[in-house]
């Protein structure tokens, strides 16, 4: 098996791509950069929504560049430690998610089971989609379906 290129986190592409640091983990690099996207969620969190989801549109457009940016230095599609695309779909996960923690909790399960699992469309789209936009869409993606059931069950529950 070739071994990965490593990013130079000296370069600022390469450090937020790599999520501060945090897709470098030699194990699981999308759960160490979506438990990242958890610490920077708590300010979020307490943005009103328009805001929130103006910061989610420049993580989504930036990320597009970024992750793209990155790919393309290293010479590696969707290279493993990229998981500025995970900040972005957990960021999706939790639009407009109830207080405390167990929804940060279920949000984080829910968009790790989506993102791994990767159901109809999100496979296909991950497989055809190229760039900076195929490495982020199947989170974005992954995102919103965990969206979907975190609002759901949070309307059972409420």
């Amino acid at each position: 098996m070739s071994r990965l290129p490593a990013p130079n986190l000296r370069n600022p592409v390469h450090f937020l791509a790599f999520g501060f640091g945090s897709g470098c983990a030699p194990v699981a690099p999308g759960t160490w950069g979506t438990l990242m996207a958890v610490l920077l969620y708590f300010p979020l969190s307490l943005l009103p929504l328009i805001p929130y989801l103006l910061v989610l549109a420049l993580v989504i457009l930036s990320g597009i560049w970024l992750c793209g940016r990155a790919a393309a230095d290293l010479k590696e599609h969707d290279h493993p430690g990229i998981v500025w695309d995970e900040f972005a779909g957990f960021f999706v996960t939790m639009i407009a998610a109830p207080p405390g923690w167990q929804w940060i909790v279920a949000g984080f399960l829910l968009f790790r089971l989506f993102d791994i699992w990767k159901p109809w469309p999100i496979r296909v789209l991950d497989r055809r989609a190229s760039g900076g936009f195929g490495i982020m869409v199947d989170d974005l993606l992954a995102g919103v379906y965990a969206l979907v059931l975190l609002q759901l069950a949070h309307r059972v529950v409420a």
